[in-house]
């Protein structure tokens, strides 16, 4: 979910003043798109953490809190957080180049196995949590209110707090001027070439021991959240604009109190918030916890956080969705590669908002035995294997991306598959996760 290392620390600040509806427009035009020569990058990777030896049987709370708190007092350069299910993430400090984000990350996660492999405990990349019943780890007066607040669009949203983990990729907004690294082609790009993404990396088919039908529940899950909540704004022309409309006319997850359960006000916008001031004026605190509230597929917070990706199998797994990503928007050919593939795509979504469209529907269900998705995840692989040389990607990163190729991607397959395969008792050889180091 990746919402809690965003959320501000404590409790509610009382705003001073009240924030007008225009100025909301000019604050979130300023601060969600921060444009320049892409430079820096970052990932976020979020686990399920389970039982080493036999991850069906539920960790109890009091065993999370043990290996949390021995957590605290370890050294790393990722920011760790704890989800609201007690799924770990690791947020990297921006890097300046792949490689350094790959190396701080992977070193950080050895620290972090370390720990947990002490108390018989591991950390599992599936996008979903195939076997456990989603149930709240911490007990804030936030995940309070959120779960009161989607609740109320069915059992989803807490599925999505407490059984779902994926890989983020953090990118530069993108440069002022147009091209393949403006930040105009980078937001439309980042919604087309996100169905792709899901469906390449689909890794969560399963909830409750049972397939759902779909090879990336985690999406589905989100989508089922409601499109104010969970959803992209219309694409066009002035990303910032758009993205200011939505997010002033997105529902308000809950006004804070400094005292007792925060409000869960019901079908109540922030446009409109502004304009009522009613329970009270809402102010700058507010509308920056606002933000923090909402998760589209591609979220702008000054950089570009695409969300859509499924945590993946194995230690180092995580490391390919990286490492293709960056390649398509970060290297000027690659990207235009990637926007060419993806144009086409365009039709299927209707002009409806990712991730409520076939378009999304489709990558979520059926991942790469989608031909057409198929077809632009070969190029697409192939463009960013030809540029992640340039990038400075070690001999063992682009050896990674091309096993994943062949293994995956060149046969219309996703790691969705290989769960259904175990699961269905047709497991084959070469179908577990490499265990190949292809860290720096």
């Amino acid at each position: 979910m990746s919402e809690s290392s965003t959320a501000p620390v404590g409790g509610c600040t009382e705003p001073r003043t009240g924030i007008s509806e225009a100025e909301v427009e000019a604050l979130v035009r300023g601060i969600c798109f921060k444009t320049g020569p892409p430079r820096r990058l970052g990932v976020e990777v979020e686990w399920l953490v389970h039982e080493l030896r036999t991850p069906q049987l539920p960790v109890t709370s009091e065993r999370l809190e043990a290996a949390y708190a021995a957590l605290r007092t370890v050294p790393l350069r990722s920011a760790l957080t704890v989800e609201p299910g007690g799924q770990l993430e690791l947020s990297s400090p921006p890097a300046a180049s792949l490689m350094e984000c790959i190396g701080t990350v992977s070193a950080d996660l050895d620290a972090v196995r370390a720990v947990l492999r002490e108390d018989d405990l591991t950390l599992v990349g599936i996008g979903h949590d195939p076997w456990h019943t989603p149930r709240r780890f911490l007990r804030e007066p936030r995940y309070d209110a959120m779960e009161t607040c989607l609740d109320r669009t069915g059992p989803a949203g807490r599925a999505m707090m407490c059984a779902s983990a994926s890989v983020q990729v953090c990118l530069d907004a993108g440069c002022e001027e147009p091209g393949p690294l403006g930040h105009v082609r980078r937001w439309w790009l980042a919604h087309q070439l996100g169905a792709v993404l899901v469906a390449a990396f689909a890794n969560s088919p399963l909830a409750g021991h049972r397939p759902t039908g779909w090879l990336s529940t985690r999406q589905l899950r989100w989508a089922q959240i409601g499109a104010g909540r969970a959803g992209a704004p219309v694409l066009d022309a002035d990303p910032r604009g758009a993205w200011a409309r939505h997010v002033l006319d997105s529902p308000v997850m809950c006004v804070r109190q400094n005292g007792g359960p925060w409000d869960v006000p019901q079908g109540l916008s922030f446009r409109e918030w502004t304009r009522s001031g009613s329970p009270r004026p809402p102010g700058r605190e507010d509308l920056d916890y606002h933000l923090t509230t909402l998760f589209p597929p591609v979220r702008p917070r000054g950089h570009l956080e695409l969300r859509m990706i499924d945590a993946q199998p194995g230690d180092d797994g995580w490391i390919v969705p990286l490492a293709v990503t960056t390649a398509l928007f970060d290297d000027p050919e690659a990207a235009e590669t990637a926007y060419r593939a993806v144009k086409p795509l365009a039709e299927r979504a209707l002009g409806r908002p990712a991730p409520h469209n076939p378009l999304w529907r489709d990558a979520a269900r059926h991942g790469l035995a989608d031909p057409e998705l198929h077809e632009i995840a070969v190029l697409c692989f192939a463009a960013a294997l030809r540029a992640l040389p340039r990038l400075g990607a070690t001999t063992a990163v682009t050896d990674a991306v091309t096993a994943y190729r062949d293994r995956y991607v060149a046969r219309g397959r996703c790691p969705a598959d290989d769960l259904l395969d175990r699961l269905r008792g047709s497991d084959r050889p070469g179908t577990r996760p490499h265990g190949k180091d292809i860290r720096p």
